[in-house]
């Protein structure tokens, strides 16, 4: 090379000066539209985005001036109509439009295909509440399809371990973004199921923009989760990011990390539990070994006769008052009876003829045919009658008889 070339030649900078130069003045204030993507807000108040179309796509950058002054909360997916400037960004070398202003426009290409298919598989009852299944409280191996070597999968493992070092986790992975990620996250949830190789499944990836997190939105994808046998938790991006997979998961975590946070229970706090019930066990039947040993004490020979003379006591009583009851009954009965005897005694005496000849009564029959002769005129002179006083017999015959 000679030395005029390379007394010519540009620094990067100064190319990039150029550049910044022509497109700034060429694209002073244009107006744009655009879908919104991979969203996001800086807590200084500055909003950082992507606007694409099916084809292309161009970073943008609203300052938190013009942003203070929106009526509406941009998100991913929105489509937009902007007024702004082209810019260059020098440290890196890119373009970007600087916006002035923003309104809504819309809905984007892929958030209405989102929304349909939502509302295709909500009307199958793929995400009815009846279908979710209840986390185990202590599951032994934990599931995870997502990047191998993604940073979800790192915060997981660390707070897993941090948690609970008796919960194994089974790594299953799978692409999570771009052409193929559905297919391979599909295949790592049947492959968990087929083989039963986990008791819960964490389902997602870190944050990115809606069409990173398109892969969890797809049917194929959305209808093994919901078709799983093992209770699934989605966990896509940050809790602001959202995908079909969170309404079929049985529970939907804000983030991979909560995700293990739920999926993977506090051992110490499970061992203060324990401790707290042993405890609790231990004073219980404490207690009540103390009652019965108290009660124990109570039967000794001397209190078990008393305990027996006690109930035998008011038996014993109400024998003797019975017995004597009858008793008395029976004196009266038979008392009764005896006075009865002696009227009837009394009745038959009164009428007994022999009393009557005791007290100078004779009866008088006739001697032929023996008929009590009542007037004088039953006998005729002559007739022998029988006359009967009290003791004997006596003969005689009627000399006369007078009317």
């Amino acid at each position: 090379m000679r030395m005029e070339e390379k007394d010519n030649a540009l620094t990067v900078t100064q190319l990039t000066n150029l550049i910044k130069t022509m497109l700034e003045g060429s694209f002073p204030n244009i107006l744009l539209k655009g879908e919104i993507s991979n969203f996001r807000p800086n807590p200084s108040g500055h909003l950082y985005f992507v606007l694409k179309d099916n084809e292309s796509q161009i970073s943008a950058v609203m300052f938190r001036g013009k942003a203070s002054s929106l009526l509406f909360q941009p998100k991913d997916g929105m489509l937009v109509l902007v007024k702004g400037s082209v810019s260059v960004y020098g440290p890196r070398g890119n373009y970007q439009i600087i916006i002035n202003s923003m309104s809504k426009s819309g809905t984007g290409d892929i958030m209405e295909m989102i929304e349909m298919r939502k509302k295709k598989l909500a009307a199958e009852g793929l995400f009815d509440s009846s279908r979710k299944k209840p986390i185990p409280f202590f599951p032994k191996t934990v599931g995870v399809v997502t990047s191998p070597t993604g940073a979800a999968l790192r915060d997981i493992l660390q707070i897993t371990r941090r948690r609970n070092d008796k919960v194994d986790v089974i790594v299953f992975p799978a692409v999570v973004q771009g052409e193929g990620a559905a297919s391979t996250i599909i295949s790592m949830i049947k492959t968990a199921n087929y083989y039963k190789m986990c008791d819960v499944l964490i389902v997602g990836r870190g944050g990115g923009s809606l069409e990173d997190l398109l892969p969890f939105s797809d049917e194929g994808v959305v209808r093994a989760v919901a078709k799983s046998e093992i209770p699934v938790v989605s966990a896509v991006g940050h809790e602001i990011d959202w995908a079909l997979t969170d309404y079929a998961a049985d529970y939907r975590a804000p983030t991979p990390s909560a995700a293990a946070e739920i999926c993977v229970p506090m051992k110490q706090d499970i061992i203060s539990d324990i401790n707290s019930a042993r405890e609790m066990l231990y004073d219980t039947i404490k207690k009540r070994t103390e009652h019965l040993r108290l009660m124990l004490r109570t039967f000794t020979p001397e209190s078990m006769e008393l305990k027996f003379r006690s109930i035998e006591q008011p038996l014993l009583q109400r024998f003797d008052t019975a017995r004597q009851e009858l008793n008395e009954n029976m004196v009266k009965l038979i008392q009764d009876r005896r006075d009865t005897i002696s009227r009837c005694v009394q009745v038959l005496e009164t009428c007994n003829p022999q009393t009557i000849f005791d007290r100078g009564y004779s009866m008088v029959t006739d001697a032929q045919n023996g008929k009590v002769i009542r007037n004088a005129s039953d006998v005729t002179e002559g007739s022998e009658i029988i006359i009967r006083p009290a003791n004997g017999m006596l003969r005689a015959t009627v000399k006369s008889n007078s009317k």
